[in-house]
C-alpha cells in the first residue's frame, strides 16, 4: 500500500528542485548591478577540461558596476577572455595584464522590460512544472485507492499535497517579485 507521507515528502522536494532551478536561472539574469552569477554558465578549456570559470580565477564585485576577475595563472587570460566573449554574458572584457574587468552597462528601461518578461516566463515554467508534480501525485494517490487506500487517506493525501503545492508557487512568485524589484531599480 502508499505511504502517503512518503509521497507527500517526495514531491515536496521535486517542487524544491524546480524552485532552486529558478533561483539558479534568474540569478544568472543581468539585473544592472555587478552579479559574479552572471559568469556561472561560462565554461572554459581548463587544461584540456572544460571547467566552470571559477575554477581558474578568482571573481569579486569591487564595486556595483564591475566585476573583476583575477586568473590564478597568467596563461589563462586569453582563454578565459574568449570564453566570456562567446558566452551570453554580452559584456566586453577589458583586460590590463593584471585583472581582467567586466563593465556592466545601465540598462535601459526597455532592457528592463525584457528582462521582466524573461524573469517572468521563467517563473511560469516553474510554476508549470509545479503543477506537473501536483497532478502525477494527485494521480498516484487515486491510483492508491485501487491498492486499497481508504478514500479518506486520499482525500487527506491530496489537501496535505494542495497545500504544499500552495507553499512552492508562493516561493515562485516571491522570488519573481524580488527579481523584477532588483531589475526595475535604478
Amino acid at each position: 500500500m502508499l505511504d502517503v507521507k512518503a509521497l507527500l515528502a517526495e514531491l515536496g522536494e521535486r517542487m524544491e528542485m524546480s524552485v532552486m532551478h529558478l533561483e539558479e536561472t534568474l540569478s544568472q539574469i543581468r539585473a544592472g548591478r555587478a552579479n559574479v552569477h552572471i559568469l556561472d554558465g561560462v565554461r572554459i578549456d581548463y587544461y584540456g577540461q572544460m571547467s566552470p570559470l571559477n575554477v581558474a580565477a578568482s571573481i569579486t564585485t569591487p564595486d556595483a558596476r564591475t566585476i573583476a576577475i583575477r586568473p590564478f595563472d597568467k596563461s589563462m587570460f586569453k582563454v578565459i577572455e574568449k570564453a566570456i566573449i562567446d558566452s551570453e554574458v554580452g559584456i566586453m572584457p577589458e583586460n590590463n595584464g593584471e585583472i581582467i574587468r567586466l563593465g556592466i552597462p545601465p540598462l535601459t528601461e526597455e532592457r528592463r522590460k525584457q528582462l521582466t518578461k524573461q524573469c517572468s516566463k521563467e517563473a511560469e515554467e516553474a510554476k508549470i512544472a509545479i503543477r506537473n508534480i501536483r497532478r502525477d501525485g494527485v494521480d498516484k494517490l487515486k491510483k492508491a485507492i485501487k491498492d486499497g487506500l481508504s478514500e479518506d487517506l486520499e482525500k487527506d493525501g491530496e489537501a496535505d499535497l494542495q497545500k504544499v503545492h500552495d507553499k512552492f508557487i508562493k516561493k515562485v512568485d516571491e522570488l519573481l517579485t524580488k527579481k523584477n524589484e532588483e531589475i526595475m531599480t535604478v
